[in-house]
Parts: C-alpha cells; structure tokens; sequence
C-alpha cells in the first residue's frame, strides 16, 4: 500500500469532515444512556458516508447521478432533521419531559437513516473534490483512498463519542444539546444552501 496515498487520504478526509465531529458529539449526548443509541449513530454514520463513496467513485467512472445543480439543495436533509429535533424538543419541554411512546422504543439520537441523511447532506459539497481525486488516482488509489476513508469514519465515531462523554462538555451538552443540535442542523442545511446557490440564495 502506498504510505503517499494513504497520507493523501488522511489528510483529505480531515480537512473534509472536521465540522462532522461536532454533530457526532451532539448525536452520541442525545442517545446518552439509551440502549442501541450509539450503534444507531455509528451505524447512520456508515451508511451516509458510504453513498457519499458510491457517488463519488460512480462519478469519478463516468456516471453522474446527480447532476452538480442538484448538491445544493442536499441542504434540506440537515435543514429538515435540525427543524424535526426543535419540534421535539419544545414537545418535550412542553409536556414536562420525554414522550413515554419514545422512551419506550429506546428513542434518543438520530435513527440510522436520519444519522445517514445527515452525514450525506453534509458531505454532499465533498463530492466533488473526492470525484476530482479518485478520477486521477486509478482504480488502485481509489481503492486506497476508501478503505482509509471508511476506516476514518469509524475514529471520527471514536472522537464524537469521546467528546461527548467528557465530564465538562457531557454536562454542557446535556444542559443544552436540546438545543444546540436542532441550531447546528439548521445552520448547517442554510450554509450548504446559501453556499450552493439553491432557489436563487
């Protein structure tokens, strides 16, 4: 295996997915103490991160899915989670604490595809910079540069988890997690529509 490309990768899937650590660790606080919450989050994790790999290798092949106009408004999926999360959590508020119905099927945290919708929502503007290089790496870095990836997927995981269960930022995101995530989502889904164009921004 070729240490370059490995480098490469490192470093490309850093600079491309800092911002995603912050919403692993709000995810990971949400589900805190809920049973399946953290494989839930790892597992939408996995999942959006490897559609984000299926398109970027499909385009880098030839076969555009998307077309480029279209990136933009991959907006909407962390737009509309972040919009889901406050209405559940004034809900919450409201009614004096958590819904018995959630409690009861082990809710907390994104389920697997809502964790998968975002993470492909906010990796959708990498797509072309991941096209751009497996394009010129061949099918032998391509192949390099995704095995690190998914392998990164899973420190990243590690990282948002780690955060998440610190004693001074535990406490800090299980006072205002509630809050922060649904802002976060929604900053997020705005800035990659603004930031795309999308209906004309």
């Amino acid at each position: 295996m070729d240490l370059g490309i490995v480098g490469q990768a490192v470093g490309l899937f850093a600079v491309t997915n800092i911002d995603d650590i912050v919403v692993l660790a709000l995810f990971f606080a949400q589900g805190a103490g809920r049973r399946g919450a953290a494989r839930r989050v790892v597992l939408g994790q996995y999942l959006g991160f490897a559609a984000i790999l299926a398109v970027a290798v499909a385009a880098a092949f030839g076969a555009t899915f998307l077309p480029a106009a279209a990136l933009p408004y991959l907006g909407l999926l962390p737009l509309a989670l972040g919009l889901k999360a406050a209405w559940r959590a004034w809900r919450d508020r409201r009614d004096g604490g958590t819904d018995q119905e959630d409690e009861q099927a082990g809710a907390g945290g994104p389920g697997p595809l809502g964790g998968a919708a975002g993470t492909l929502a906010n990796g959708g503007d990498n797509i072309g910079v991941y096209v751009t290089v497996f394009a010129t790496a061949g099918g032998g870095g391509m192949s390099v540069y995704a095995v690190v990836f998914l392998a990164l997927v899973g420190v990243w995981c590690c990282a948002g988890r780690f955060f998440a269960t610190r004693p001074v930022i535990a406490g800090a995101l299980a006072r205002w997690g509630h809050v922060l995530l649904p802002l976060v989502l929604v900053a997020l889904g705005v800035l990659i529509l603004v930031e795309g164009g999308a209906f004309g921004l």
